[in-house]
């Protein structure tokens, strides 16, 4: 694949994909600026954006195990894209085959572990399959801090995955039912260590996102609709160790570890309540898009470069003025390259309508 250097932020000029879902093969080249795809629903627009958030991620936006995102009856999938941060030029490569590892490669050099990659290409998707997030349980929005916080604090993402390694040998013990004291005061130490520390960058976490998240909420929804996040946690410090330590008979009962900072949760409310609970179908829409815009401007303050953003069928269940403020939103400057799908040419023909800036417009039929 021939790379062209971009004056732009982080951007991806081409990509070949052969074999990832129902895309059989092919080889495209983007816009800097705005990219829309469009056409009718299972055609595989939103595969070719799950091909980027992969290529970023190491893993599919929708859960999807890496068997499952090779094309039906094939035995491997490539994805290959050239990108080019102002002069810098990144060529990434992954193979998937069936029953064996898959391959990360940076300019031809493979990782050795798959979490060196994450946080250089940055990339914000909002996707239907994100509703979880404001309607599913903690996990769903642990995720999206974690995933926040890892893509430019590598610090917090090591720490992470350590705490749940020694997690996952805390939870096998407590179902094999061991007895050894010793074990699990050193595992305990560990936890209490790693959640201190997690704990404390999730909490600066939320204290500079909160601003930006209302921000944008607010622009969306001009009726001042009053937006909060709350984090929620198990109480950390010095007595962590201890509080561990003191659940670990009840944990032998359940067979899990009950007590930790993977029980931590953000809430999200309207007016004081739980959004999911009172909020219409248009305001938890727009929760979910204002969450993910300030992730974007969260990303591009702290990151190394202006993230790609991936627009899924974001139009869907909000009403004329809603709309018109996203599309008010996205073709700013500060905006760098996007990725947007729609069933419909209206919105995007609006969007491309307001907008000075080069485009491509993609029609996507079988994949």
């Amino acid at each position: 694949m021939q790379c062209q250097i971009s004056l732009f932020h982080m951007i991806i000029n081409r990509i070949s994909i052969f074999n990832f879902k129902n895309i059989e093969e092919t080889e495209l080249s983007f816009s800097p600026k705005m990219n829309c795809l469009f056409g009718n629903n299972g055609m595989g627009k939103t595969n070719l954006l799950d091909a980027l958030f992969y290529l970023s991620f190491t893993k599919s936006h929708t859960n999807l195990l890496d068997h499952q995102i090779i094309r039906h009856e094939q035995e491997f999938c490539v994805l290959q894209a050239c990108y080019a941060d102002g002069n810098t030029v990144e060529e990434i490569y992954c193979g998937l085959k069936r029953k064996s590892r898959k391959i990360f490669k940076r300019n031809k050099k493979e990782y050795e572990r798959m979490s060196e990659h994450i946080g250089l290409i940055p990339v914000v998707m909002v996707s239907p399959a994100d509703t979880d997030l404001i309607s599913g349980g903690s996990s769903e929005r642990r995720k999206f801090v974690d995933m926040a916080i890892s893509q430019y604090d590598r610090d917090y993402l090591r720490v992470l995955i350590h705490y749940n390694k020694v997690l996952q040998q805390r939870n096998s013990l407590l179902r094999d039912g061991a007895a050894d004291d010793y074990l699990f005061e050193a595992l305990d130490r560990q936890l209490a260590a790693d959640g201190i520390v997690i704990h404390e960058k999730r909490c600066r976490f939320v204290e500079e996102f909160l601003p930006v998240f209302r921000k944008y909420y607010r622009q969306i929804c001009s009726d001042g609709e009053p937006i909060d996040m709350q984090y929620e946690s198990q109480f950390y410090g010095d007595g962590a160790e201890n509080m561990i330590a003191s659940s670990r008979q009840k944990d032998k009962a359940l067979g899990f570890t009950s007590v930790g900072i993977h029980k931590d949760d953000f809430l999200l409310l309207l007016d004081k309540y739980l959004i999911r609970k009172v909020g219409s179908q248009g305001q938890n829409k727009t929760c979910l898009i204002a969450l993910k815009l300030a992730q974007f401007n969260f990303l591009a303050q702290k990151g190394h470069s202006t993230p790609i953003l991936l627009l899924d069928d974001i139009f869907d269940k909000l009403d004329a003025q809603r709309v018109e403020q996203i599309i008010a939103l996205v073709a700013r400057p500060e905006f760098g390259q996007i990725f947007i799908t729609d069933t419909n040419r209206k919105y995007l023909d609006e969007i491309l309508a307001g907008m000075n800036h080069d485009y491509k417009l993609f029609l996507v039929e079988n994949g």
